[in-house]
């Protein structure tokens, strides 16, 4: 069985948002200059670096870093791809910044649900996490749960691609066919997954269970309405 991470496990977008508020408060303390872009300036940010390398649209972290590096030098995010800035000063500035932002991202607590369900799981079937963001399963508390944990990044295109799907069923070294992926995204996890060969389950822990609301390409095999159904997939083990 695969996990997608974020808006199946937990939700995502609170988290993101109160890392960014923490990050925009060092900000203010540490580089008054790069505090005061605009949503819409650092937005213009990311955009020039992915279409400078497409590939970072896979890679949050790195992305971010690119992006943190052009804000703190004034230097445009297209420029330092082109030739990355060697000043110690500026690498450990981001380095701190992406820290600030990156700790409390990682900052939250899983429901017991959640455990529950994992540990049931894995109790009884390998499990191999496939995301496109870019948590520490380890502080979250989770890594145990997982024979790997796949994160997209410049070399792993995110989602919906195979490249995951096809490295996750190589480790687990079961057909694709007999694997079940669980994710909150009809684009992303369920139709990846089918197209994939895998069967898909969708559970989203971010909004209703409404399918008639979601966009998709295809339907899953079957959703959930809590994350503790899960375990009934391993009832023949």
């Amino acid at each position: 069985m695969t996990f997608d991470l974020d808006d199946t496990l937990y939700n995502n977008e609170p988290i993101i948002r109160h890392a960014e508020s923490v990050l925009h408060a060092y900000l203010e303390s540490h580089h008054s200059d790069a505090a005061k872009l605009t949503p819409k300036q650092w937005w213009e940010l990311k955009r020039a670096a992915i279409t400078k390398d497409p590939r970072l649209a896979s890679d949050m972290g790195q992305l971010r870093r690119i992006v943190l590096t052009a804000a703190l030098s004034g230097t445009p995010a297209e420029l330092i791809l082109q030739a990355p800035v060697d000043n110690d000063d500026l690498h450990r500035a981001v380095d701190a910044c992406f820290n600030c932002f990156y700790d409390a991202r990682n900052d939250f607590t899983l429901g017991d649900d959640v455990h529950e369900a994992l540990n049931e799981v894995s109790i009884h079937l390998p499990l191999i996490a496939i995301t496109n963001g870019n948590v520490d399963a380890q502080k979250i508390g989770i890594d145990g749960y997982f024979d790997a944990i796949l994160h997209a990044s410049v070399s792993r295109p995110m989602k919906p691609a195979k490249d995951m799907f096809n490295e996750a069923a190589t480790l687990l070294n079961v057909e694709p066919k007999n694997i079940l992926h669980v994710g909150d995204n009809m684009i992303k996890d369920v139709f990846g997954a089918i197209n994939a060969g895998y069967q898909a389950a969708w559970f989203a822990c971010n909004r209703p269970m409404r399918i008639a609301h979601e966009r998709m390409r295809v339907l899953p095999h079957v959703s959930l309405d809590a994350i503790g159904e899960i375990t009934a997939f391993t009832s023949q083990y």
